[in-house]
């Protein structure tokens, strides 16, 4: 991998990962039409640098919540910090559990299929549709909502649903306001991810030569950078309801691989 490809690599995650457009169901989309030997695969370590590199940048952006989090939690008390970090653990443990328990089902679910992608993809338009019609609100997210939130980014482990614009979407309809719907849907996925890279590490499954180290590492800067920016503009979106433009897109998309899928 050369340095050029790595920061492709890396502004496509670090948008991604907060754009409601699916990632991964815009890589199968781009395996099928160019062919899977079109697209290089990244290396799990490679993988790994970049969710790294878009968990950070969600700490940026969020510092001050985070740093209030971590206050409150060392009061040992049951206060508005504790009940928050409870609430993202339960919304973690849908995700783990299917995680664990169908990771052979769902892979079976990657490797070209259009049709399934284009599906989906219409899916998270309409879930974008609805969200952005939805009444604004000042409710926050309880216990049973991030349960529920927890179940749709479940979900969005299938290629196609945006787990950014599904859980938002989520939030919204349930009525939780705007701003604490984004950043409970950011802030959710961050243990997630560190989780995961804490067993690749102890599984001895990441590893590098030295001779990738200055890739990577553009990757990693691309991805921080590029994340930094979209999550910064999806709260802002999501703010102004203006997920409807990603719902058009989304749907577009959605149609033209449904119709590719059918046609070849």
């Amino acid at each position: 991998m050369d340095i050029l490809e790595a920061i492709i690599l890396g502004i496509i995650q670090g948008l991604t990962e907060f754009l409601p457009v699916s990632s991964s169901g815009h890589l199968e989309l781009t395996k099928a039409i160019l062919g899977d030997t079109s697209v290089p695969e990244e290396s799990l370590t490679f993988t790994v640098v970049l969710h790294f590199a878009t968990a950070l940048s969600t700490l940026v952006i969020f510092r001050k919540e985070v740093a209030e989090i971590f206050k409150g939690l060392f009061q040992f008390k049951w206060n508005d910090e504790l009940k928050f970090s409870l609430k993202i653990i339960l919304s973690m443990i849908p995700a783990v559990a299917v995680g664990l328990l169908f990771e052979e089902e769902l892979e079976s679910f990657f490797g070209g299929k259009v049709l399934l992608v284009g599906v989906m993809l219409l899916v998270t338009a309409a879930l974008l549709l609805l969200a952005d019609k939805a009444k604004n609100t000042d409710k926050e997210v309880s216990f049973s909502n991030s349960i529920i939130i927890g179940i749709s980014q479940a979900i969005a482990m299938l290629p196609g649903i945006s787990r950014s614009g599904a859980t938002i979407s989520t939030s919204v309809l349930l009525g939780i306001d705007r701003t604490r719907a984004a950043r409970f849907s950011f802030l959710m996925v961050v243990p997630l991810i560190f989780g995961k890279i804490g067993k690749d590490l102890l599984g001895g499954d990441i590893s590098f030569e030295s001779s990738e180290i200055i890739p990577i590492s553009a990757g990693f800067i691309a991805a921080f950078l590029a994340g930094l920016l979209a999550c910064k503009w999806m709260i802002a979106l999501v703010k102004k309801s203006k997920l409807s433009y990603f719902s058009l897109y989304c749907a577009i998309v959605g149609v033209i691989a449904i119709g590719y899928s059918l046609l070849s």
